[in-house]
């Protein structure tokens, strides 16, 4: 290729970047591998275990699974939302310790979702049907009370659906903060999030999405798993929670003020210091995470697990004789480790 045609190429690159927000994604990619074992007594005949599963998208491709383990049984089940995977695995007669093996290659791509000049989003587009359960409240995703105050305090005089997301991201980066002593991810547990601020990537998620649901912004979170950023790294603590928007006539918009957050913890920013981050993770996520599930709290897996629904499914699940163990991360009965290998 001729210099005038790389320079031509790199000025064509420039030229979308200042007008309509494009990049050149960037791609991460690499081997996964999995390992669970669950602690439990000897002669135990019902043991259950649900990790999830991700599968490829546009911006994710995921191939050469390999399951492995001393399991009785075990299948690959969808979920309730569209696109959510399980592994499930059942361990039906007595043994020593029960091991379960998950290995996946896994190529992520940063998702950069912020060319909205291309768009004509004065023009009026129709809210799709299937997206209007993104904007209803649950007992895991509430839209009332203090959190509509909020909602309709944040969006005072935004008309748009973008400007009122723009504003309520805005209120959660400048009102939360990342707080390392919370167990795991958190647990989004909303209304403590407002209470006292701080938590962990799910909380500052959950927070983001009922707020905009109150706003009537459609509004999601997803549950992934970040990728190593070594060429061999363990992984076991990379689950990360992030959300999205949807925006008519564009689509899913990524937006994490959870991270904004955490690197002005790591880094000591205050929020001006911050504004690379903040206006980074409205509109992309970086290449280092994969999808496992999004878009769904209050969680009923299939097969129906035993106990109450889940907060959310981003964790390996067990029950053993109908008794759920520590998910969030407690690593006691339930435990696993998570490694990645460059490719």
């Amino acid at each position: 290729m001729s210099s005038k045609i790389v320079s031509a190429f790199i000025a064509v690159q420039f030229i979308f970047v200042c007008l309509y927000g494009v990049s050149f994604a960037k791609e991460r990619e690499g081997e996964v591998i999995f390992k669970v074992s669950i602690q439990a007594p000897e002669d135990s005949k019902d043991i259950k275990l649900w990790v999830p599963y991700p599968v490829s998208d546009s911006e994710q491709k995921i191939e050469d699974v390999k399951i492995d383990g001393n399991f009785s049984k075990s299948a690959v089940y969808s979920q309730k939302i569209e696109n959510d995977r399980a592994i499930y695995a059942e361990w039906s007669k007595p043994a020593k310790e029960r091991t379960f093996t998950f290995t996946f290659k896994a190529k992520a791509v940063e998702r950069v979702k912020k060319d909205f000049l291309a768009v004509n989003l004065s023009q009026k587009s129709d809210m799709p049907k299937e997206i209007n359960k993104y904007l209803q409240g649950s007992e895991f995703i509430p839209t009332d009370g203090k959190i509509r105050e909020i909602a309709l305090n944040v969006t005072t005089g935004r008309k748009t659906i973008l400007e009122k997301a723009t504003a309520v991201y805005d209120w959660v980066v400048e009102n939360t903060f990342s707080d390392p002593n919370i167990q795991g991810c958190g647990i989004g547990d909303v209304e403590r999030i407002l209470a006292e601020k701080g938590g962990k990537c799910v909380d500052i998620s959950s927070v983001f999405v009922s707020v905009a649901r109150a706003a009537g912004v459609p509004a999601r979170e997803v549950f992934g798993l970040r990728l190593g950023k070594k060429a061999e790294e363990d992984m076991t603590g990379g689950h990360h929670c992030w959300a999205e928007f949807y925006l008519p006539g564009y689509g899913w918009v990524p937006v994490d003020p959870a991270d904004v957050r955490k690197a002005m913890l790591a880094e000591n920013l205050d929020l001006e210091a911050a504004k690379k981050y903040r206006d980074y993770f409205f509109g992309a996520v970086d290449e280092y995470r994969i999808v496992l599930a999004r878009g769904e709290k209050g969680y009923t897996l299939n097969p129906k697990q035993n106990n109450a629904p889940l907060a959310y499914f981003m964790y390996p699940y067990a029950e053993v004789n109908g008794r759920a163990l520590e998910w969030l991360a407690a690593q006691k009965e339930l435990k696993y480790q998570i490694t990645f290998k460059e490719k």
